[in-house]
């Protein structure tokens, strides 16, 4: 049930104070979020419509409090314009929420396909994937005529050229380790 009243105190600073109920009785709390939420400062003696509501502990406050002159003063009255507005409206919300989700989720596949466009290489096993096969250079590897280090995209594949395609020319000074300077590099702590 709705109530007016007239803001009797008001503290700015804290967003509280007391509305005084045209129907008398004592002054009911009120804090800054019950009213609606625009940009004009409240003022003392400024009339008011509110609803009352009692917290746990018994306590009265004033809640949906209207300004007097607000079109949104007597929410049960009908207002032309509203109901159409309100039902045009009522699905933007959501809508933009699966909006932006779908285009994210499309920015994370891109991104996906994107990163993984240029490896050879088979995705990585899932974490916990204990009883996975492991997959031997041989099956990922092929002799296809490149001889050079620049070709390569790893140490393994390089490993696997050396050992297993004629013709490779990535072990220049023949100590097993090959493209040193590219690939197979050791870091030594210092």
């Amino acid at each position: 049930m709705r109530f007016d009243g007239m803001l009797k105190e008001w503290s700015e600073d804290r967003g509280v104070g007391l509305i005084t109920p045209q129907h008398g009785g004592a002054p009911i709390f009120v804090h800054v979020s019950a009213f609606p939420r625009d940009t004009r400062r409240l003022k003392l003696g400024e009339r008011v419509s509110f609803e009352i509501e009692s917290d746990a502990d018994g306590t009265k406050r004033a809640v949906n409090v209207r300004r007097a002159g607000d079109r949104s003063a007597h929410p049960d009255r009908p207002q032309p314009g509203r109901a159409r507005e309100a039902r045009r409206s009522a699905g933007r919300p959501l809508g933009g929420i699966v909006i932006a989700l779908a285009l994210l989720a499309a920015a994370g596949y891109g991104w996906m396909q994107y990163a993984g466009a240029g490896s050879d290489s088979p995705p990585p096993a899932p974490a916990g994937a204990l009883d996975a096969p492991k997959v031997s250079p041989a099956a990922r590897f092929r002799c296809d005529g490149r001889t050079q280090c620049s070709e390569m995209t790893s140490c393994e594949e390089a490993k696997f050229f050396l050992k297993s395609c004629a013709g490779a020319q990535l072990d220049p000074d023949n100590n097993g380790i090959p493209c040193e300077q590219e690939w197979c590099t050791t870091r030594l702590p210092r």
